[in-house]
């Protein structure tokens, strides 16, 4: 009894998908080996997982060689030559030297500005950088005096503001003044009764100095 014919389509079966793929792609492995023996040729494969991991086979020594061997066959791609390759190497080593050379320069600089290495600098050397530092400390003066004036700015501004309110609390602290004042005055009964309070006082102070002065008996202290 044979196998029943496979349907031709996505598995949807995570774990069943992932085994079947794992089976088919080392049945394909060693069918292009087994390919590449008998009948003599030259076989790539490449395979890449939903996952992104690489499975590869080439019957040659070199996969590279293959592909390359390839591209110069396909009308529709550019032929990658040995002469184009040693060209773009020789651009690129042109192009790190350069790059190399320039930050060397920049690090030279860069002592230079800091005060080192000098020795090796000329004249005309040494009056440029005196130049550079000096142009470069009146920027940072300068910017550093804008600095200030902003903080000054804003510390006349925040005085200005402080002035104002101050000024606004006296005037409330004069308008209440002035209306408990006349409040005072229009209450008749608040006049009688402080006038009613300092008789009474004055009443009590002079009870007081008359019993000191007509009691000659009366003794303060302990007796």
């Amino acid at each position: 009894m044979g196998r029943g014919k496979v349907q031709l389509k996505r598995i949807e079966n995570k774990i069943n998908r992932q085994v079947t793929f794992a089976k088919r792609r080392n049945g394909l492995l060693k069918k292009a080996r087994e390919l590449s023996i008998l009948c003599d040729v030259e076989v790539a494969l490449i395979i890449y997982s939903n996952h992104g991991k690489l499975s590869e086979f080439c019957s040659n020594s070199s996969m590279l060689q293959t592909l390359e061997r390839y591209e110069k066959h396909n009308n529709n791609a550019p032929e990658l030559s040995t002469t184009s390759r040693e060209t773009q190497i020789q651009g690129s080593q042109m192009e790190y030297i350069t790059l190399k050379s320039h930050v060397e320069a920049l690090q030279r600089s860069q002592r230079n500005l800091m005060g080192e290495d000098l020795g090796l600098l000329g004249r005309n050397d040494l009056d440029q950088l005196e130049r550079q530092l000096n142009a470069s400390l009146a920027q940072i003066r300068f910017t550093k005096t804008q600095y200030m004036h902003d903080q000054l700015c804003d510390l006349q501004q925040k005085e200005i503001s402080l002035l104002q309110e101050n000024e606004s609390l006296r005037r409330t602290m004069e308008d209440t003044s002035q209306l408990n004042g006349q409040q005072q005055a229009w209450d008749p009964n608040l006049s009688q009764q402080l006038a009613h309070d300092g008789q009474r006082d004055q009443l009590q102070g002079d009870g007081f100095y008359y019993s000191m002065e007509y009691e000659p008996n009366l003794q303060m202290g302990f007796p």
